[in-house]
């Protein structure tokens, strides 16, 4: 035996070249609509001239397959190649980053498509696709969009079982059912890989710096404006769901960033230092035990209801009781809280008082003297504050989404002339007017209110629950909540936004509480139960979560090793399962064997039991040896089975006759 290969003579001619098979028809059609389908969902995404150009190749290649023309040469696809890599680069600035990286594959995918000729290059085509469907889901993960992605991997599955298959003689909807068959036995295998896979923090992958950009919410400064333009929007922030009873609105204000510095036109946020422990206060009253599910906004902070007593994972809090995460939430993000509603902080340190005492030298001088006139009749830091709130109580301001442009003086020009504004004008003012009067203040920004989802049984906090709010330090109390907006608009904190408003119908329907249609908004409720299950047992299933969910199915304390274990153990049982099916259906459509089963069985029930190695006619031998009676009947059995299972045909009749022949034996 030779185990050294042949090496071929330098004179002999090399073997002849083995013809790559082509792709066929069916193929190239089920292929081109996959991806077809695949880009559809980025055509809003991608830059216009490469929408165009991808269905413009997508379409040459469809009049190729559809009138049998010839593929464009080498020159001509490279010539696209290197001008669609180029547009990438002008687009983007780069060829890495999510935009850039799927406007280059979205790219080279089309031209691949126009110069794939067998077999091998419908296969990387497929993988390709894939990649293409997956990269959807950096921009979307909702229901809808999910849903159609595995709609759209269907079609490629379909594609890819007639590149491997297209010769085997498949009817116009085999392909399709035999991929919805494979689909359907892959779905058990999902769940528990999903189930029990070990969970690491964060993302499953690194992603880029721009995969998250464009997320509304809050950000790190205030100004006139910024607040309005985010109530807005009827998108969803957050929803949580309370352990007992649910806190009445004015207790429901959900603590974001505290602003403390004010430069004459903005509040913005310093940089404070994160505490491994949380900031120590007085509670005076029960607390209220909540777990929010926070919709992604590439920012660090979370919400949670005044005041926070517990860390969540991976999170910090400030000197100012700002919760902070380790990393921005892109992702949805479920964490559990505590807070105690009524509290006392306490005492006020000197960066603090610094701080919130913080103003430009000069301007606004009217609102510095009318808070001059306020401590000529009372210095105490409680009369200071009532007496702003009655100013706003008691002159003629409104509460409005279109306030009128402010000029330079910002503070002055709210307070004296326009009188119309948003929480953040009302917070702003009045966080002015305090440290005008020295008593310490701040801007604090989050959310107020909620809508409760009474079929789902959770709270909704939209973006157009954005608010504004203020604190002053007090003492004897600590730092206390002021809403100066409740003074102009007492319906705005226990109403909510709509019911405070009297330009209302600029807000979204999902944030008017009442009117318009209610079967219609019940219906938008219901589909937000589904949002918020998805968001809570899918996105949000994270390696907390997980732990969560299998110490209540009795796994006590999930590690990686018992998750392993149980996830192989289950892979095998449901191997098992499904090799037991495929016999006992086998079998089932096998008259042949199933007969022979038969025949088997009723020996085996008098002790006579065949051998797992035992062939038919050594067994009839040894049967007819122990029992002669029997011997004529067991040997017709025995050779007619032979004859039909590793003979070349098994004629309808003889099926038939031993069928009948096993059916009447008795032993």
């Amino acid at each position: 035996m030779k185990f050294w290969k042949r090496r071929r003579s330098p004179d002999s001619p090399p073997p002849p070249k083995r013809p790559e098979e082509p792709l066929t028809r069916a193929a190239l059609t089920w292929l081109l609509a996959a991806l077809a389908l695949g880009v559809a969902p980025q055509a809003t995404e991608l830059s216009v001239w490469l929408t165009v150009l991808f269905a413009a190749l997508v379409g040459w290649r469809g009049l190729i397959v559809l009138r049998n023309w010839a593929l464009p040469p080498r020159w001509l696809l490279l010539l696209v190649a290197v001008l669609a890599g180029a547009g990438v680069i002008v687009d983007h600035r780069t060829l890495f980053g999510r935009d850039a990286g799927v406007a280059l594959l979205t790219a080279m995918t089309a031209c691949k498509l126009l110069e794939s000729r067998g077999l091998r290059d419908g296969a990387v085509l497929v993988f390709l696709g894939y990649l293409l469907v997956m990269s959807n889901l950096l921009y979307s993960q909702d229901i809808p969009q999910v849903t159609y992605l595995l709609a759209v991997i269907l079609v490629m599955l379909t594609a890819q079982v007639l590149i491997h298959r297209q010769h085997a003689g498949l009817t116009a909807l085999a392909p399709l059912r035999l991929t919805v068959k494979m689909a359907l036995l892959a779905i058990p295998v999902m769940l528990i890989l999903f189930v029990l896979f070990p969970r690491i923090p964060g993302p499953l992958w690194g992603l880029p710096k721009d995969a998250y950009k464009g997320r509304t919410g809050l950000s790190e400064q205030m100004a006139p404006g910024s607040v309005s333009d985010l109530s807005q929007s009827g998108e969803v922030a957050f929803r949580v769901r309370f352990v007992d009873a649910i806190p009445p609105p004015n207790q429901r204000y959900w603590r974001g960033l505290v602003l403390w510095h004010f430069d004459g036109r903005r509040w913005t946020r310093p940089e404070e230092p994160p505490l491994n422990t949380p900031m120590p206060f007085t509670a005076e009253g029960a607390a209220v035990d909540y777990a929010v599910v926070l919709e992604p906004s590439n920012r660090i902070w979370l919400f949670a209801l005044d005041l926070p007593a517990r860390l969540p994972p991976h999170a910090r809090m400030t000197a100012s009781f700002q919760l902070l995460r380790d990393q921005p939430v892109n992702e949805v993000y479920r964490y559990e809280m505590r807070s105690y509603p009524a509290y006392r902080t306490g005492e006020l340190t000197a960066m603090e008082r610094s701080r919130g005492l913080q103003l430009p030298p000069r301007g606004n001088p009217r609102a510095r003297a009318l808070v001059a006139d306020w401590r000529q009749r009372d210095l105490q830091p409680e009369a200071l504050v009532r007496s702003a709130l009655s100013l706003f109580r008691e002159q003629p301001f409104y509460y409005t989404l279109t306030p009128p442009l402010l000029g330079g003086e910002i503070v002055d020009d709210f307070l004296f002339r326009t009188r119309q504004g948003f929480c953040e004008h009302y917070a702003g003012a009045f966080v002015f007017l305090m440290r005008a009067g020295g008593v310490p203040a701040r801007v604090v920004l989050g959310y107020q209110g909620g809508e409760m989802n009474t079929l789902g049984g959770y709270l909704m906090v939209r973006q157009s629950d954005a608010h504004a709010w203020a604190e002053v330090w007090l003492e004897g109390r600590g730092w206390v909540r002021v809403d100066p907006t409740g003074a102009v608009a007492p319906n705005r904190v226990q109403q909510g936004l709509y019911a405070a408003l009297s330009d209302a119908g600029l807000l979204p329907f999902l944030a008017r509480r009442g009117g318009d249609s209610e079967w219609l908004r019940q219906l938008v409720l219901g589909w937000d139960i589904l949002n918020n299950s998805w968001n809570e047992w899918v996105l949000a299933y994270g390696p907390e979560r997980q732990k969560e969910f299998l110490s209540g199915l009795g796994f006590g304390s999930a590690n990686w090793t018992g998750m392993t274990v149980a996830m192989l153990i289950a892979l095998g049982g449901f191997g098992a399962l499904y090799a037991g099916w495929r016999w006992r259906s086998r079998l089932a459509r096998d008259p042949v064997a199933r007969a022979w089963q038969r025949f088997c069985a009723r020996l085996a029930r008098r002790g006579l039991a065949r051998g797992a190695t035992e062939g038919p006619l050594d067994f009839a031998g040894r049967v007819a040896a122990g029992r002669p009676e029997l011997a004529v009947a067991v040997w017709e059995i025995a050779r007619l089975y032979a004859a039909l299972r590793y003979g070349p045909v098994a004629p309808p009749d003889q099926v038939r006759q031993l069928r009948r022949l096993a059916r009447r034996f008795r032993a």
